[in-house]
């Protein structure tokens, strides 16, 4: 008998295998179809991530009492930065435009499992980062079936007027809820803390072995780079922190804050662009013999699950519809050096060819829609009168795109070491570096036996 699990691989039964088969408990009328053979069954298990060589999860809600992260997949003994990690937390939180739930939270992640003296075990990772906010939310989010005794905070009334580009009418149909809170507590991009915390860790298994990852925003609104400004890797890590947009034109800048300023005077939000910039990617990450394993879409998929991301380019993106193709395809010049690989004067395609790395910086940038929270409500409607009503207003930003950058770059960071660790895999990180640097010496010998190079 054949069982197929999440439409991506099967469990055979009788057959030998690393994973044990689920006893199948549907009822065959309701949830099984028979196919016309007794040997096959489709059933309706789930099988989270079951192809992934690192992968985590997330809980929490946005007001509740902590975010708590599972990380899986580590390899063990990686020196853990806990300073760095919390550096990329603080990261997400700033850039101008922000409302004032950041100048509430100053999150910090507390690993309690996973790593022992600085150290990766090679157990999952277990990380909690606490809301300091949830003083105040007790009352409404408490756990308990009836309210504790002396719960702080405010009792809050249900939400009932869903916010148009939410997750809150979608959410609420979905679950049968008749709180909308149930939804947008966990639908909040408060989420995005725990993807940055997890990613964080991520980059700095990349960055044991030269990987680097950095970000800028490239526009806001309409206002936005030239077409033509390539922002080097070096220009986007150089980038301070602080800066209110982390844009890498500071004229631009002003201009950027100039148009989200109007939209908050107009009660409006805005959005825009990010780019994430990978240095150091070694080529052949990802892979084209199969369309779930190419890598620009396990790029795209990550960076388009950020809240509020309506699409993703890679590369040039979008622009590469538009132009000729020997405006669009990178040219393959001879090396220039002895045992160096050859050489592309440009990169557009973003350090990806048919789902595979090929050496160059990995590009990919985010585009994101404005908050659907607007300080003058859109109209909507009253789920519990179906009446026209003004959509609810939850605390909210202006203009959250930095912020976003700091997630892609958190995702970015965890498909590019998913992707690491299926070719160069290991239990350890001696055992990975051993087979990082034997594929290294044989791209070398490849290059090595040609003797002559451009000069």
């Amino acid at each position: 008998m054949v069982y197929r699990l999440d439409q991506r691989r099967e469990i055979r039964i009788g057959v030998k295998s690393h994973h044990a088969a689920p006893q199948c408990k549907c009822d065959d009328a309701t949830n099984a179809r028979q196919n016309g053979s007794s040997s096959t069954r489709v059933c309706n298990f789930f099988v989270y991530n079951a192809l992934r060589m690192l992968r985590f999860l997330s809980a929490g809600e946005s007001h509740g009492q902590a975010l708590v992260i599972t990380l899986d997949g580590m390899p063990a003994g990686l020196d853990v930065d806990i300073d760095a990690l919390n550096a990329q937390l603080r990261r997400r939180q700033g850039g101008y435009g922000r409302g004032r739930r950041m100048a509430i939270e100053s999150d910090r992640a507390e690993i309690l499992a996973g790593v022992r003296r600085g150290k990766t075990t090679g157990a999952p990772i277990a990380m909690l980062i606490r809301n300091r906010d949830w003083v105040n939310w007790q009352q409404t989010m408490h756990v308990e079936h009836d309210m504790p005794e002396g719960a702080s905070g405010t009792k809050r009334p249900e939400v009932t007027r869903p916010r148009p580009g939410h997750a809150d009418l979608a959410g609420a149909l979905k679950y049968d809820h008749e709180d909308i809170r149930d939804v947008l507590e966990r639908a909040s991009a408060r989420e995005t803390a725990s993807r940055v915390a997890a990613g964080s860790l991520a980059r700095q298994l990349l960055a044991r072995f030269g990987i680097r990852i950095a970000s800028h925003v490239s526009s806001i609104g309409d206002v936005a780079l030239p077409e033509d400004r390539l922002v080097s890797f070096d220009e986007a890590r150089a980038i301070d922190d602080e800066a209110p947009l982390r844009c890498a034109d500071p004229q631009l800048q002003q201009k950027m804050i100039a148009f989200i300023d109007a939209a908050k005077e107009a009660g409006d939000t805005v959005g825009g662009s990010f780019e994430v910039i990978a240095t150091g990617v070694p080529p052949g990450l990802g892979s084209y013999v199969q369309w779930d394993r190419k890598l620009d879409g396990r790029l795209a998929q990550a960076v388009m699950c950020i809240h509020a991301i309506k699409a993703v380019g890679i590369g040039i993106g979008p622009e590469a519809a538009f132009r000729p193709g020997s405006r669009v395809h990178d040219e393959i010049l001879p090396p220039r050096t002895e045992a160096n690989a050859p050489v592309r004067p440009t990169n557009r395609a973003g350090g990806l060819e048919g789902g595979v790395t090929n050496g160059q910086d990995v590009r990919v940038t985010g585009f994101m829609k404005p908050i659907a929270t607007l300080m003058k409500p859109l109209r909507s409607v009253d789920l519990n009168t179906l009446t026209d009503a003004p959509a609810a207003i939850e605390r909210s930003d202006v203009c959250a795109v930095p912020a976003a950058a700091v997630v892609g770059e958190a995702m970015v960071a965890l498909v590019l070491a998913d992707a690491f660790l299926e070719k160069f895999g290991g239990d350890s990180i001696e055992e990975i570096a051993r087979h990082y640097e034997a594929t290294a010496e044989q791209v070398r010998r490849r290059f090595t036996s040609h003797t002559t190079w451009a000069g």
